[in-house]
């Protein structure tokens, strides 16, 4: 269940609370819910109670009223309420099969889709090349995710003072396109090779080029183990907190690429990558997808790999639609 899903199945309820006259409030337009800010709140967290509340609302009754009914919907382990009427919810394990088996069959245009049918999105052309090169970008996230661009202002970002040749020439295609889209566009950009080119940990580009590179390294290993063939989501459950924690970056994916197209802002989905890559690498050194050479595979390790296959399908999708390679070897 992604978050997008989750939200839908959030609104659903609190209609169905009011259609049930459990309720008596204004059903909102539109429900969100975020990854919690630390472990140990559930796989994702609402404050629609709150908002439902507003005016002399009773939150806490409201959140009461929507956990029980949301421990009822298939896919939802768990509904805890934290002060004063957050709900935190857990998905059960086949939710968090069903979401690796849904990127693996969707490969790198996981979370591409109608998020924006019918949204226009209006954007200008641009000559600078800071700004020409979000605007070349932020069409692609906006196709990718049903939308369609119109003619509007070009990308409010500061300029920098060098030439595309310029930035090519120092930094090569993959840095100059990162060094451009990963600040917010108030931010002026960092063109100093020496952190941008560096093959080091403190260079977020390189460690999202490196996990993506990870990734594929262990399926290749994998191969050669002959266990390639049985990555089956199904075949283990996830739930080490390192797991969970780049599951839950997997399924907001789709709303990150809706975010940064509808904002035309494509530091987003760049800072999603650098979330996704550390999360990956924690699950990497936590959870062995590989069995050592005393062991032999088994469904734990099968189910690793089809995660970290997954994360690589993520990460290769993301900076595809950045313009930024996604290499197999580094």
């Amino acid at each position: 269940m992604t978050p997008a899903q989750l939200s839908r199945t959030v609104l659903h309820t609190v209609r169905r609370a009011v259609e049930d006259d459990e309720l008596c409030v204004a059903v909102p337009e539109r429900v969100k819910v975020r990854t919690p800010p630390r472990p140990g709140c559930g796989d994702y967290a609402t404050n629609v109670a709150l908002l439902l509340a507003r005016g002399g609302g009773d939150a806490l009754g409201i959140a009461q009223v929507l956990r029980r009914r949301l421990l009822r919907t298939p896919g939802i382990a768990r509904v805890d309420i934290a002060d004063p009427g957050f709900l935190n919810i857990t998905l059960d394990a086949t939710s968090h099969a069903q979401l690796v088996r849904d990127v693996l069959s969707q490969g790198s245009r996981y979370g591409h889709g109608e998020a924006l049918a019918g949204v226009s999105v209006p954007l200008g052309a641009a000559s600078e090349v800071r700004a020409a090169l979000v605007a070349h970008v932020v069409r692609g996230l906006v196709h990718a995710v049903g939308g369609v661009v119109v003619p509007g202002q070009g990308p409010i970002v500061r300029p920098v003072p060098v030439s595309g040749a310029e930035l090519l020439r120092s930094l090569g295609a993959d840095a100059a396109r990162w060094a451009l889209l990963r600040p917010a566009g108030h931010d002026l950009p960092d063109l100093d090779p020496a952190r941008l080119l560096s093959q080091r940990e403190d260079n977020p580009l390189f460690r999202v080029q490196y996990a993506h590179a990870r990734t594929r390294a262990l399926m290749r290993n994998s191969g050669r183990l002959g266990i390639t063939s049985e990555l089956r989501p199904e075949a283990g459950v996830y739930d080490h907190p390192a797991e969970t924690g780049l599951l839950g970056l997997l399924a907001d994916h789709p709303r990150i690429l809706e975010a940064a197209a509808r904002h035309r802002a494509p530091d987003q989905l760049a800072r999603h990558l650098v979330g996704v890559a550390d999360a990956f690498f924690g699950f990497h050194d936590d959870c062995p997808a590989l069995p050592s050479h005393q062991h032999k595979p088994s469904a734990v390790h099968r189910s690793r790999l089809a995660l970290a296959d997954a994360a690589g399908a993520v990460l290769a999708g993301g900076l595809h639609l950045l313009g930024i390679s996604a290499p197999e070897h580094l």
